[in-house]
This record gives structure tokens, C-alpha cells and sequence, in this order.
């Protein structure tokens, strides 16, 4: 007969164990306490052993690299208010412009077609000398080679200077389209004419727009503006706004004067330079006021009134007169 296992003793030590469970789970609370501190007690204030925890030092934070675009707008607001860099720039583009690559080709092809020339004409001469014996004795034996090899050698460089020859007349025949004019530069960040200078940027670009607008043709084939008048709002506004760039290089010219001149000579200067900028201030104004009557006559183009349309040519006449002061004080 089998004896039985007494399992007594054994469920006596599960009960115990059991009952210190809670005393596990504290102490186990504790030591995670001591690596991750709760989010009231980071701050270095005791807990409940007596401790005293610091809360754990975050990483430092990585810099990031700029993208693309953000690195482009900086290096434009850069190249805006340091001289160097925006004259590096200017010329930079100048250099790229494909006007400026087609006369580079022009000039290469030009040297070149010297070079083949005055290659030939020496071969040349050196073959008649040869031939009729004036370069060495009688004209036998190597002296007939050597007339051959040179005129051989004065026909292939002939060949080259002919081809090079035609490939520079086309060249010069070819008729490269008017490169897009960019915005014109923005004076120093520093500078009294620079915000006057925005303002005209902004006009300009506001005006451009209306004018297309007027020019469209409507659904009856005409247009809302006759196109004369279009016309002349363009070219007078144009030569204003050239005018008005006239007098803010003057102002810029005027401040880098002053700011090399003694102390005591700047404030006539500085004078100078605050009445300029009155009469920038009034032209912007007179210019804003060609915009206000180009986008009258857009709104009353859909509903046939003229009134605005009068307005657009009473702007452009006053514009005019304008344009003509301002060159007249250039």
C-alpha cells in the first residue's frame, strides 16, 4: 500500500510566501523608484527611504541642418545686406546669362580662326619657297617631298580655317532671346531707400498684374482698356519707376559718403539725405496711385463703366509728369 505524500509543510510555506507578497511588491516599487523618480519627486525632493533622487539630465538637443530652401533665403538675405556678397552674386549671374556665354563662343571661334589662318599662310609660303627652290638647292630629291608634305599640311589647315570660318558666321548670325530681366537689387538693409525700394518692388509687381488683366480680351473680342492706353501706363510707369531707383542710388551714394566724412560734416549730409527721401516717399505715392486706378478700371470692366478707365488715364498723365520731374533732379 502506497504511502501518502503529506503536503502540510509545503502549503504552510505557499501561505507565508503569499502573505509577503505586498512587502515584494514595495520593495520592488523602491528600486525602480531609485532609476525612473516619479514626475512631483524629479526635482531632487526625498522619498520615502530617506533618499535623496536627482532627476536624470536629458540629452542635449541635436542641431539641425537647414533645408534647402531655408539655407537659400538666408544666404539671399545675406547677399542683401553685405556689399561683397550681393556684387559676388550679381556677377555670378551676369556670367551665366546666355548672352554672355554666346560672345564667350564667339571670341573662342574668332582666336581660333586667327590661329588656322596664320598656320596656313606660313605653310603657304613655305611650300612655294620650297616648290620654286628658293628654300634650298635644286628642287630634287627631298626638296619635292617636303613641298608635297607642306602643301598637304597648307590644304588641311586650310580646311580647318574655312570650317571655322563658316562656324563663326553662324554664330554671329544666331539671334538669342532677351533674357528675363530680374528684379533689380534692394539697397542695404540699413539704408533710408530700402524700405521705399520694397514698396515700389510690391507696386510693380501689383501693376504688372492689372495690366495683364486689361489686356485680356473679353467675350466679345475686345478689351476692357483700349491697348494704347495700356501701352502707355506701362512705358510710363516703367520710366518711373527707373526714375525713382535714380534717386535712391543718390540717396545710397550720399550715405556712403556720409559715412566717411568727419563728424562734423554729416549732419549736412544727413540732411541731404532725409530731403531725398521725401521726394522717394511722395514718387511711391504718386506710383501707388497708377495701381489704385489700374485695379479701378479691372473692377469696372465687367460692368461697362468708364469712369475708372478715365481715372487709369488721369493716373497715367499725372505719372507722367512725375517721371519727367524725377529725371529732371537726376
Amino acid at each position: 500500500m502506497t504511502k501518502r505524500r503529506d503536503f502540510s509543510e509545503f502549503n504552510a510555506k505557499l501561505e507565508k510566501h503569499i502573505e509577503r507578497l505586498p512587502d515584494y511588491a514595495q520593495r520592488a516599487q523602491e528600486k525602480l523608484q531609485r532609476y525612473f523618480p516619479p514626475a512631483d519627486e524629479a526635482g531632487g525632493k526625498p522619498q520615502q527611504n530617506g533618499r535623496t533622487q536627482r532627476a536624470p539630465v536629458p540629452p542635449p538637443p541635436v542641431p539641425r541642418r537647414p533645408s534647402a530652401p531655408a539655407a537659400s533665403a538666408v544666404f539671399s538675405t545675406v547677399a542683401g545686406q553685405v556689399p561683397a556678397v550681393a556684387e559676388a552674386r550679381a556677377k555670378w549671374q551676369r556670367w551665366n546669362e546666355p548672352s554672355a556665354k554666346h560672345q564667350r563662343r564667339i571670341r573662342r571661334t574668332s582666336r581660333v580662326l586667327t590661329l588656322w589662318v596664320l598656320i596656313t599662310i606660313l605653310l603657304g609660303v613655305l611650300t612655294v619657297l620650297t616648290a620654286t627652290g628658293l628654300l634650298g638647292g635644286a628642287a630634287a630629291g627631298p626638296e619635292i617631298g617636303q613641298a608635297v608634305f607642306s602643301g598637304f599640311a597648307t590644304l588641311v589647315f586650310g580646311t580647318f580655317s574655312v570650317r571655322t570660318g563658316m562656324r563663326l558666321r553662324e554664330l554671329k548670325k544666331v539671334e538669342l532671346p532677351a533674357a528675363p530681366s530680374g528684379p533689380p537689387p534692394l539697397p542695404a538693409a540699413g539704408s533710408a531707400a530700402r524700405e521705399p525700394m520694397e514698396r515700389l518692388a510690391e507696386s510693380e509687381a501689383s501693376l504688372r498684374e492689372l495690366l495683364r488683366q486689361l489686356s485680356v480680351p473679353t467675350s466679345l473680342g475686345t478689351t476692357a482698356v483700349p491697348e494704347v492706353s495700356v501701352a502707355d501706363a506701362r512705358a510710363t510707369a516703367d520710366e518711373a519707376a527707373r526714375a525713382l531707383r535714380g534717386l535712391a542710388d543718390r540717396i545710397q551714394a550720399i550715405e556712403r559718403g556720409r559715412n566717411s566724412a568727419p563728424e562734423r560734416e554729416r549732419s549736412a549730409l544727413q540732411a541731404a539725405v532725409t530731403k531725398l527721401r521725401e521726394q522717394l516717399d511722395d514718387g511711391i505715392e504718386r506710383y501707388g496711385s497708377l495701381v489704385a486706378a489700374a485695379g479701378r478700371a479691372v473692377a469696372a470692366s465687367s460692368d461697362g463703366m468708364v469712369t475708372s478707365r478715365e481715372a487709369l488715364t488721369d493716373a497715367t498723365d499725372r505719372l507722367a509728369g512725375l517721371a519727367l520731374a524725377l529725371k529732371d533732379l537726376g
